[in-house]
C-alpha cells in the first residue's frame, strides 16, 4: 500500500517543452549559411549568379513600352498641349507683375495664414530673390509649381475619394502609391520622356506625378477619420450619398486634406531641378543644375537658397491654412471681414502696377543694385581645399578603410599592410570569430536570444562584406526577419523582389546600394539620434537646429553634392556625406518629438522615485520613445535611398547609377527594374520597421491591438 501510495503521489513526468518556431527558423538559417560561406570559393555561383540563368525581363518591358508609345503617343501629346496654356499664361502674368506688387500680395497671403511674423519672413525671402538677381527664374519656378500643385491636388482628391468609396480601388491605389513614393524619380522620367517628349510641360507632368501620393493618402485618411456620429446625424437629416460626401465628409476632413496640400506643394517644389533636366526650362532649378555642372559652388548655393526660401514660404503658408480655428474664424463675419486680405492684395497689386508705370525700377530691378556674393563663397572653398588637404584626406581615408570597405568587401579583404598596417592571419580570424560568438552569447544572456542573433549577423556581415555575402544567405536572412516581424506576406514580397534582382542581373548593384545606404543610415541615425536627444533636453538647441533641419529638407538634393565634390572629389565617400546630410533630419526630428511626447505623469513619477536625469533618460524616456524613434529610422532609410540616384553623379556604383544610365539611354526596361530594386529595399525596410514598432507599442501599452 505504501508503495502504491508513493507511486500515486509521484509527480507525472514533465512534457518536453516545444522549441520556439522563431528559434527554429534561425537555426535552419545558420545551418544553410555556414556551408554557403565555407563553399563560396569552391562554388562561385553562390556569390556571382550565373549569367546563363538570367531572365531578360528588361527586354520584355521595352517591347511593351514600344507598343504603348506607338499606340497612345497622340493622346499624351494632346495632354501636353492642353497643359502648356495655363503654364505659359501664369508665367507671363508673374513676370509682368512688378516685383513689389508680387511681394506685397504674397506677404498679405502669409499674414492671412499665420500672422505678421510669416508675412515679414515672406517679404524678406522674396526680397532676397530680387537682390541676388534671381527674380525672373523664381517666377518661372512659381509658375511650374502653381500649375503642378493644383493638378496634383485635383488628381489626388479624386483618387482619394475613389479609394474611400470603393474597397477594390483602395487595394489597387495603396500599393501603387508605395511604388510611386519609393521608385526613384529618374526611373519614371523615362516613360514620361518617351510619351511626352522634351519640354517645360514634361517637367510639369513629372512634378505632378511625383507630388500626387501625399494628397491621395491624406484625403483617404481624413475621410476615414470623420467621426461616425457626424455621419449618422447627416444621414438622419436625409442627405443623399453624394451630399453626405461633399457637404459633410469632405468639410470635416478639410484639416487633413490641407495637410495633404502642404505635402504635395513641398513634393512638387523638390522636383524643380529634375524637371529642369528634362524640360530645359530657364527657371531656378535649371540655374542650380547648370552651375552644379560647372562646379560653381557659390552660384549653386545662392540659387539653391532661393528654392529653400520658396519651399519655406509655401510650407508655412499652406500649414497655416490647416489650423481648424483659423479656418472657422475666416468663414465668419461679413464679406469684407472674410475677404479683407484678398481685397488688400488686389489693391497692392493695382497700386504696384500703376506705380511701375511711373517708376520703371519697380518693374525691372536694376542690375547695378544686384548683390551676388558667389565669388567670395568659391574663394572660401578653394582656400580650405588648398590649405588643408591633409585634413580632408585623413577624414576620407579613415572612413573608407575602417567603416566603408569592411561593410563593402569585408574585413578579410580590407585588412592589409597598406591600409591597416598589418595582414590578417588565421589566428586573428579565429579570434574575431570567438569574440563575436562570446559577444552574441553575452547579449543573448543579458537581453534575449534575438540580440545574440543580431550580433552574429552583424559580425558576419562585417567580416565577409555585403558584396561578398552569398546571395542565398542574404535572401534567407531578409525573409526570416520579415516573416518573424510582419508575417508571411511581407516575407514573400521581400523574397520575390530580391529574387527578381538576382535573376535579372542586378544583384551586384543591389548589394552596392545596400552597403552605401546602410553605412550612411548607420551614421545618420546615430548622429541624428544624439542631436535629437540634446534638442529634447535643451530648448535653445532645438531652436538652433530647427531652421537647419528645414534647410536640409528643402534644399535641392543636387546642391549637397557641390561642397563634398570640392572637398573630397568623387567616389563613395562624398556620396556617403551627401546621403548623411539629407537623411539625418528625420532621425533628429523623430527622436526629439518622441522624447518630448513621453507622458508628463510618467516623468513625474520616475522623478519622484529618485531617478537621476541620466536614469530618467535611458531607463524611462528612451524605452517609451523607442517605437517612435524607430519610425525615424524608417524615414532615415527612405531619405537615404532617395539620394542613391543623385549620389550616382559623383561616381558611385549601384542601383542609382543603373537608373541614371538607363535615363541617358532611354532604356525603360533597365531603368524600371533598377528603380524597382530601390523600391523593394524601401518597402521591405518600411514594413519590417513599422511591424516592429507596432509590436513594441503593444508591448508597452501605447497602442491597442487591432
Amino acid at each position: 500500500m505504501t508503495a502504491i501510495g508513493d507511486d500515486a503521489a509521484a509527480p507525472a513526468p514533465a512534457k518536453p517543452r516545444a522549441l520556439d518556431p522563431n528559434r527554429l527558423v534561425w537555426i535552419a538559417f545558420f545551418a544553410v549559411a555556414v556551408p554557403c560561406f565555407a563553399l563560396r570559393r569552391e562554388v562561385p555561383w553562390l556569390v556571382k549568379y550565373p549569367r546563363a540563368y538570367m531572365v531578360p525581363v528588361h527586354d520584355w518591358l521595352n517591347l511593351f513600352m514600344d507598343w504603348f508609345v506607338d499606340t497612345f503617343k497622340w493622346l499624351f501629346h494632346a495632354i501636353a498641349w492642353v497643359l502648356d496654356w495655363p503654364m505659359d499664361g501664369l508665367q507671363l502674368l508673374l513676370q509682368w507683375l512688378p516685383w513689389p506688387a508680387t511681394i506685397a500680395a504674397i506677404a498679405l497671403l502669409a499674414h492671412l495664414a499665420s500672422g505678421w511674423r510669416l508675412a515679414a519672413f515672406s517679404a524678406g525671402a522674396l526680397s532676397y530673390m530680387v537682390v541676388v538677381g534671381y527674380w525672373d527664374e523664381s517666377m518661372r519656378t512659381l509658375a511650374l509649381v502653381g500649375v503642378s500643385v493644383p493638378l496634383s491636388v485635383a488628381i489626388g482628391l479624386g483618387l482619394g475619394v475613389l479609394a474611400f468609396k470603393a474597397r477594390w480601388a483602395e487595394r489597387v491605389i495603396q500599393p501603387t502609391l508605395d511604388l510611386m513614393q519609393t521608385i526613384p524619380t529618374f526611373a519614371y522620367l523615362i516613360p514620361i520622356l518617351l510619351l511626352f517628349g522634351f519640354g517645360p510641360v514634361v517637367g510639369l507632368i513629372a512634378s505632378a506625378v511625383y507630388a500626387c501620393p501625399p494628397m491621395v493618402r491624406n484625403v483617404l485618411l481624413g475621410l476615414q477619420r470623420v467621426p461616425s456620429d457626424v455621419v449618422e446625424s447627416a444621414r438622419m437629416s436625409g442627405t443623399t450619398e453624394r451630399q453626405l460626401l461633399w457637404w459633410v465628409r469632405v468639410p470635416s476632413a478639410l484639416p487633413a486634406i490641407m495637410i495633404g496640400v502642404n505635402q504635395t506643394t513641398m513634393a512638387a517644389l523638390s522636383m524643380v531641378i529634375i524637371a529642369a533636366i528634362i524640360g530645359g526650362y530657364a527657371d531656378i532649378g535649371w540655374e542650380v543644375l547648370s552651375t552644379m555642372r560647372r562646379a560653381a559652388f557659390g552660384q549653386s548655393l545662392l540659387a539653391g537658397v532661393v528654392i529653400v526660401l520658396i519651399a519655406m514660404i509655401m510650407d508655412r503658408v499652406s500649414r497655416g491654412f490647416t489650423d481648424p480655428q483659423r479656418l472657422v474664424h475666416h468663414r465668419s463675419g461679413s464679406i469684407w471681414r472674410r475677404h479683407a486680405h484678398l481685397w488688400l492684395a488686389f489693391a497692392a497689386v493695382a497700386a504696384g502696377v500703376l506705380l511701375a508705370e511711373a517708376l520703371p525700377v519697380l518693374r525691372h530691378y536694376p542690375d547695378a543694385w544686384v548683390i551676388f556674393p558667389a565669388e567670395p563663397l568659391d574663394d572660401a572653398i578653394i582656400f580650405v581645399t588648398v590649405s588643408y588637404p591633409h585634413v580632408t584626406d585623413a577624414i576620407k581615408n579613415a572612413t573608407l578603410f575602417f567603416l566603408m570597405l569592411p561593410l563593402k568587401v569585408g574585413l578579410e579583404n580590407t585588412i592589409k599592410p597598406l591600409t591597416w598596417g598589418f595582414a590578417l592571419t588565421l589566428p586573428m580570424s579565429l579570434g574575431y570569430g570567438a569574440a563575436v560568438l562570446a559577444l552574441a552569447a553575452a547579449a543573448a544572456r543579458a537581453w534575449r536570444w534575438r540580440a545574440g542573433v543580431a550580433i552574429l549577423l552583424l559580425g558576419g556581415l562585417v567580416y565577409f562584406g555585403t558584396t561578398q555575402t552569398p546571395w542565398p544567405v542574404f535572401i534567407l536572412a531578409i525573409a526570416a526577419l520579415a516573416w518573424q516581424v510582419c508575417g508571411w506576406r511581407v516575407a514573400l514580397f521581400a523574397t520575390a523582389g530580391l529574387v527578381l534582382m538576382l535573376v535579372t542581373g542586378h544583384w551586384p548593384q543591389t548589394m552596392l546600394s545596400v552597403y552605401l545606404c546602410g553605412a550612411a543610415v548607420f551614421i545618420a541615425f546615430a548622429a541624428g539620434g544624439l542631436l535629437g536627444i540634446w534638442a529634447a533636453r535643451n530648448d535653445r538647441v532645438s531652436a538652433f537646429l530647427r531652421p537647419i533641419n528645414d534647410t536640409l529638407q528643402t534644399i535641392p538634393l543636387f546642391v549637397f553634392l557641390i561642397p563634398v565634390i570640392m572637398f573630397f572629389r568623387v567616389g563613395d565617400f562624398p556620396a556617403l556625406l551627401a546621403i548623411i546630410a539629407y537623411a539625418i533630419v528625420p532621425s533628429i526630428r523623430y527622436t526629439e518629438h518622441a522624447l518630448r511626447s513621453v507622458r508628463p505623469e510618467v516623468v513625474e513619477a520616475a522623478t519622484a522615485l529618485g531617478c537621476t536625469p541620466r536614469q530618467l533618460l535611458w531607463q524611462v524616456q528612451m524605452p517609451l520613445a523607442l517605437p517612435e524613434i524607430m519610425l525615424g529610422l524608417n524615414q532615415t532609410i527612405m531619405y537615404g535611398l532617395a539620394m542613391l540616384v543623385i549620389a550616382a553623379l559623383v561616381g558611385t556604383r549601384g542601383l542609382g547609377q543603373a537608373v541614371y544610365i538607363a535615363l541617358g539611354q532611354a532604356d525603360f526596361g533597365k531603368g524600371a527594374i533598377a528603380g524597382m530594386g530601390i523600391a523593394i529595399i524601401a518597402i521591405t525596410a518600411d514594413r519590417i520597421i513599422q511591424g516592429w514598432s507596432n509590436k513594441k507599442k503593444l508591448a508597452l501599452g501605447l497602442a491597442r491591438e487591432g
